[in-house]
């Protein structure tokens, strides 16, 4: 037992002299090594607080603003630099890295660490990242020239010196690039001074030209319009016609965006705030009316095509053309579904929001799917529905249909809702889901022909077999009536009234077989009216029932006269 305790002992007094250097360990890897000079402040600096990334960025920028470049140069790690040079050219690169983050970016402080280590707080969000020390910050991504350009926090450490938070290497050799690319303009030189004092983000100069340069944007726009109509009215083809009228207000907002996009670039640079406001909503003008123009030209087309091969869409046409006119529609929503994808991932692109939604979108991955089944299920299901339409096809735009007691012909079929068109040319709006949830009768599903029953109610004396022979004959000579084998009458029912006799009929589709029972029907109604009166239905009334009736009638008026 002594020799067991002794020999632990031994291995907690060799084990103790190792903790302090594993905990080094540890903790040298929540920073970077660097090379004092580069890291430390100049001689008789003061007040240079470089703990957090918050205070390296809140310092850096006041000094800018206020013209302390010799200050502001303590905040940026010179390692790549030559030891000569660093003296000379860090106030040069301080000023330009601060006109650069004030045009480029909006500064939102609550997202910049307050802490040392830059930890993310484990309540905060669930990172993957959160609970573990950072040494590395991204601030801003641009790209420029096919080229990714950073501007990043480090954190450094120098031997006897504690860690301090820079601008990286990197993000110094980028600045000259990036002051040439987003720095003050030439005519900046000629605004004076006291426009150039900040009101409520952004300068008095820029709430100044904000509007003047929205109102010119909207007059190019304005002109843009109308000189696409004028082309399109000036164009030989219907087509072209067609295409420009659809497509010139998302053509006119594309090119509007295009100008201010080039005139951001070569004549004004705004601050941070406007910028960061301006620039993503012009690159979604700019997608978005793409977008809609292929949409609005892709639509003429198709309308063109319609109109040519198939003309007016209804029942009477054959099954190849209403396949040919629902896949048509189908083509459009794929366009729409695959252009709308498109634009989301080149929005997305552009503005660089790949990288900083994406660890939030996977992090919330669950909350967003909850949120969006629940306040998107009715539009998600008419979407599937209509697809589901698109694919399988269980009706097709012109097919004839009985639903919820209207006959009424597939007028459109549309993302959310399809469109019926009644025989009186009502228009019924049915939410898809809706329609492929309920029953329905699908008058063309094979073909568009329909049997026409026409019903007439006579007396017992009526000669059917007569009838059936008159019938027969009226049919024949009716261009709506097909299948002439098909012809038949029977007697249906029979009360003590008379006899119901229905009249079959087929039809080449159910509008021709509507009116065609109407004709048949009035020429049946004829043929009895002048040859067979007699057959009208009579009311009959029982011999035995009426003479009892009339005794009782007699014998209440004798009690009456008796009192």
């Amino acid at each position: 037992m002594n020799v067991l305790f002794r020999l632990l002992l031994m291995a907690l007094a060799y084990c103790l002299p190792l903790v302090p250097l594993m905990a080094q360990e540890e903790d040298t890897s929540a920073w970077y090594e660097a090379d004092t000079i580069a890291t430390g402040p100049r001689a008789g600096a003061e007040g240079i607080n470089r703990r957090t990334p918050r205070e390296t960025v809140r310092n850096f920028m006041r000094l800018t603003e206020a013209g302390k470049y010799d200050s502001a140069a303590d905040f940026l790690n010179l390692a790549d630099l030559p030891r000569e040079e660093r003296t000379e050219r860090g106030p040069d690169l301080a000023r330009q890295l601060g006109l650069v983050i004030d045009r480029q970016l909006w500064l939102d402080w609550k997202s910049l660490s307050a802490r040392p280590d830059a930890m993310l707080e484990t309540s905060t969000a669930n990172h993957p990242q959160a609970g573990q020390p950072r040494r590395d910050i991204g601030l801003k991504l641009v790209e420029l020239d096919g080229q990714a350009y950073e501007i990043r926090l480090g954190r450094y450490k120098s031997e006897g010196a504690d860690p301090v938070w820079l601008f990286t290497p990197q993000t110094v050799e980028n600045v000259p690039i990036l002051y040439q690319a987003y720095g003050p303009r030439v005519f900046e030189a000629y605004i004076p001074a006291p426009l150039k004092r900040r009101v409520g983000g952004l300068r008095i100069w820029e709430w100044v030209a904000l509007p003047v340069l929205l109102g010119l944007l909207l007059g190019l726009g304005f002109l843009i319009n109308r000189g696409i109509r004028w082309l399109g009215r000036k164009s030989q083809r219907q087509v072209l016609r067609q295409a420009a009228e659809k497509a010139r207000i998302p053509l006119a907002l594309v090119a509007t965006a295009i100008a201010a996009q080039f005139l951001l670039q070569l004549g004004v640079s705004f601050s941070g705030p406007a910028t960061n406001i301006v620039r993503p909503f012009l690159i979604i003008v700019i997608v978005s009316g793409l977008g809609l123009t292929a949409l609005k030209v892709i639509d003429a087309i198709l309308d063109r095509v319609t109109l040519r091969v198939i003309g007016e869409i209804d029942d009477t046409r054959s099954l190849d053309e209403r396949e040919l006119y629902t896949s048509i529609y189908a083509l459009r929503r794929i366009v729409v579904l695959v252009m709308v994808t498109v634009a989301t991932i080149v929005v997305l692109a552009r503005l660089n929001l790949f990288e900083s939604l994406g660890m939030t979108l996977l992090a919330s991955a669950g909350v967003v799917t909850v949120l969006l089944g629940i306040a998107g299920q009715a539009v998600l299901g008419n979407i599937m529905a209509s697809l589901q339409i698109a694919l399988a096809k269980p009706v097709r735009i012109g097919d004839s249909v009985m639903f919820e007691g209207h006959w009424a012909y597939v007028e459109s079929i549309y993302y959310t809702f399809l469109r019926l068109r009644t025989w009186d040319e009502r228009r019924i709006i049915v939410p898809v889901k809706h329609f492929v949830s309920q029953p329905f009768e699908n008058w063309s599903v094979k073909d568009a022909r329909v049997m026409k029953t026409i019903i007439l109610f006579l007396d017992h004396r009526a000669d059917v077999a007569m009838l059936r022979d008159v019938f027969i004959e009226i049919a024949k000579q009716d261009d709506g009536v097909v299948d002439h084998d098909t012809l038949a009458a029977n007697v249906t029912e029979h009360t003590a009234q008379g006899q119901e006799i229905s009249f079959f009929a087929m039809s080449p589709d159910p509008s021709t077989g509507w009116s065609t029972a109407m004709r048949l029907r009035e020429a049946l109604l004829e043929h009895v009216r002048e040859h067979h009166p007699d057959w009208w239905p009579r009311e009959r009334v029982d011999a035995e029932s009426e003479s009892a009736a009339v005794a009782a009638v007699a014998h209440d008026g004798k009690a009456a006269a008796r009192s």
